[in-house]
């Protein structure tokens, strides 16, 4: 990441131009970048040619939360230029640019200020160039739409005409360069699209998947179907006999299920053959032992588990035995959510090419960083000599995290000697995913006489080995309602798996949230109360939850959040027969965001969600508010796509879904009618808001159904439910 200690490497562009680039550290700087007549890979922010043209460059991975476009506003709107007078470049993996990753909404709060300061830097050195040029002091000169402005003479110099002279002056600090205060902003907060989205909706070939290079193949590659196992035995001379084939050949792999693993590689002419061969292969595996894991032998070691002593205790506060033993009324309940894929719309897919000892990638990754280290580690090659070149995913939801098909499309590529896109099939992509994680949870709340909680145990379940949970599947010692109830316990059970585990847009959050806001309205219900009043009271007054010295819940922005929602959807009004509203509200990721939602169930069972409202509070600047309300919609139909019929199962150790068609995609028929988002602002950090809104949509549907129906959702997929009104 770009820090303060960052500082300019200021260099002049062929044709008398500009190059800005903000830096980590010296250790970390890369040759100055050159303009060539062919291609250039950048190592700057900022470029500004002679004929005026600025150019700016994206340096996180764009997977379709829109930094390609808001993380260049922030430069854009600092250096004073207008956003149509702007070009935006997609950067390479790059040390230059510090961390690239697209992975917990960190991408707006961690770029947020050394981006600005980068374009900021960049008006400076301009002013500077333009006052040394007029003999004029600085103080006097200001900043327009790219132009520099003398308004004592009634001159002016466009950012072309200076940036030659520019680039001869030394780097400002970047601790010190002036950002411009929010009511001067002409770009930040204005509502600007996709950078993208011409090219994609002409259907321009901008994907992973769209990659084409001189003599490129095509490969397929078959991985045992239960996780971690080896090929024994393969009919590969069958398979190089067939049209089109080039090649096809063992790769022993290891046991890394995050790495390259054991499988049959086939290489050809177009995928179509590739696949088609593939379908010819007859293999004989030999199984790595999770063969002996699935869905019905884990949930037997869940209710095992749950039956006997927690492993371990991850939070005590209070007197938990002895607040239950003396509550008005005790409330018990179990819930279970499933493993379930990330499904993106375009699988997973790399190009790669060996060549001059160099391995070069084109791999639509959201951490290209890690996939580099891979690959060379794999390879056994320098990090220097693994080239990535970042292309927009087709979707991610943290599924592009790992880079399994990076390093595989990298050893078939130094196999055969020649450019390779490796590109996986649907089935591939949902049997050998990095799955989110199943939990099973056990809850028991009290309530006093006057409907306050006042005591809840927690038994959670999931996956890892003694005190590590496997990747994806922990949860936080401080995770609501941890900190506003008295008499506090959580413990925690793990068991092991042989099934590769990740982060799935808002991990941990995406079930967590279901399960604690689903018994909070259980609680409410049992007190008699209002759930938008028990949570206000659960709340309390406005204040920073404490864990020790460190701040890490805010219930005064929750209570911002959860009255503005109410306030909006009318809370409390009646509902006809078979429709009901529920509410829930969950901190993710920076942001705290309520959420209240309109459905009803028919006769037959069938739910239709009539409208979901939103309020959610990300910090002061909304960068743009295009993307923002698109990242909030988008998080509320991903959330109720998860939750309607998304299941993945495994038996005798491998998958038994294989695509949309098991694992099905909410379609626009069964998405909201209407989605109202408003964002409350407070004096917070900017953040991001990839995540924090989807948890709290999946709870308060399942709150609206008790309410239209008087039947508990304590078990994902609704599509496992009888959802008939109770009589």
């Amino acid at each position: 990441m770009l820090d303060r200690r960052g500082f300019l490497q200021v260099t002049a562009a062929a044709g008398g131009g500009l190059l800005l680039g903000a830096w980590l550290e010296p250790a970390l700087a890369s040759a100055p970048p050159t303009l060539g007549n062919d291609s250039f890979t950048p190592n700057a922010f900022i470029r500004i040619a002679g004929d005026g043209t600025v150019t700016i460059i994206a340096k996180n991975p764009e997977i379709g939360q829109g930094v390609k476009t808001s993380l260049p506003m922030t430069i854009a709107e600092e250096l004073d230029v207008r956003w149509e007078d702007v070009q935006i470049e997609q950067g390479d993996l790059n040390p230059a640019y510090g961390g690239q990753v697209a992975g917990g909404s960190t991408g707006t709060p961690t770029n947020w200020e050394p981006l600005r300061r980068a374009g900021a830097a960049g008006r400076q050195m301009l002013v500077a160039a333009a006052a040394a040029t007029w003999g004029v002091a600085e103080s006097e000169c200001t900043t327009r739409d790219g132009r520099v402005h003398h308004a004592a003479s009634n001159r002016s110099l466009g950012y072309g005409e200076l940036a030659a002279r520019a680039a001869t002056l030394t780097a400002p600090d970047l601790r010190t360069v002036a950002l411009k205060p929010p009511a001067e902003y002409r770009i930040i907060g204005k509502p600007i699209g996709s950078v993208d989205t011409p090219r994609i909706v002409r259907g321009e070939p901008i994907f992973g998947i769209d990659v084409t290079l001189p003599g490129m193949r095509y490969a397929a590659f078959e991985k045992c179907p239960v996780f971690g196992g080896k090929v024994a035995d393969a009919n590969l001379d069958a398979i190089r006999a067939m049209p089109g084939v080039r090649a096809a050949f063992v790769v022993d792999g290891g046991t890394n299920l995050s790495g390259l693993l054991g499988g049959v590689a086939i290489v050809a002419d177009s995928w179509w053959e590739a696949q088609q061969a593939r379908k010819q292969l007859d293999v004989t595996w030999v199984s790595g032992g999770t063969e002996l894991q699935g869905s019905a032998v884990f949930a037997q070691q869940a209710s095992a588990l749950m039956a006997g002593t927690p492993q371990r205790t991850l939070r005590q506060d209070g007197d938990v035995p002895a607040a239950l033993a003396g509550a008005h009324r005790t409330v018990t309940a179990d819930y279970h959510y499933p493993f379930l894929a990330h499904a993106t719309l375009e699988p997973m897919n790399c190009t790669a090419w060996f060549h001059d000892g160099k391995m070069e990638l084109w791999a639509p990754t959201q951490n290209p960083g890690s996939g580099r280290q891979l690959v060379a580690t794999t390879l056994g090659i320098a990090p220097d000599d693994v080239i990535v070149h970042l292309v927009r995913a087709g979707g991610g939801f943290g599924r592009r995290l790992a880079n399994d098909y990076m390093v595989e499309a990298a050893w078939i590529a130094r196999q055969v000697g020649e450019p390779v896109k490796l590109l996986w099939s649907r089935e591939d992509d949902t049997r050998h995913d990095f799955y989110r994680p199943a939990g099973w949870h056990r809850l028991t709340g009290a309530v006093s006489a006057a409907g306050d909680v006042t005591a809840w145990h927690q038994h959670f379940i999931s996956f890892g080995e003694g005190e590590r949970f496997a990747q994806g599947a922990s949860m936080s010692a401080t995770e609501f309602p941890a900190l506003f109830v008295p008499n506090f316990r959580l413990d925690a059970s793990v068991m092991p798996s042989g099934v590769p585990t990740g982060f799935l847009r808002a991990p941990g959050s995406n079930g967590l949230a279901f399960v604690s806001q689903s018994f909070i309205d259980e609680l409410a219900h049992a007190a008699g109360r209002d759930p938008v009043q028990m949570r206000l009271a659960l709340l309390g007054p406005p204040r920073l939850a404490m864990d020790g010295e460190r701040a890490v819940y805010d219930g005064g922005r929750m209570r911002a959040v959860l009255e503005a929602v109410a306030q909006r959807s009318g809370w409390g009004r009646a509902m006809p027969t078979g429709r009901g509203m529920g509410v829930a509200f969950h901190f993710s990721h920076r942001g705290y965001f309520a959420e209240v939602v309109d459905a009803s169930v028919a006769a037959d069972g069938a739910v239709t969600v009539h409208k979901v409202w939103v309020a959610g509070d990300i910090g002061p600047i909304i960068i743009n508010p295009s993307n923002a309300v698109n990242q909030v919609e988008g998080s509320v139909i991903d959330g109720l796509s998860e939750m309607f019929a998304q299941e993945i199962t495994v038996t005798n150790g491998q998958v038994d879904q294989q695509h949309f068609g098991d694992f099905p995609l909410l379609r626009l028929t069964e998405s909201p009618r209407e989605i109202d988002v408003h964002f409350v602002k407070s004096d917070s950090p900017v953040t991001g808001l990839g995540e924090p809104a989807l948890p709290p949509v999946i709870p308060a549907l399942c709150n609206a159904i008790f309410a239209a129906t008087g039947r508990r959702i304590r078990s994902l997929p609704l599509s496992q439910h009888d959802l008939f009104p109770a009589s």
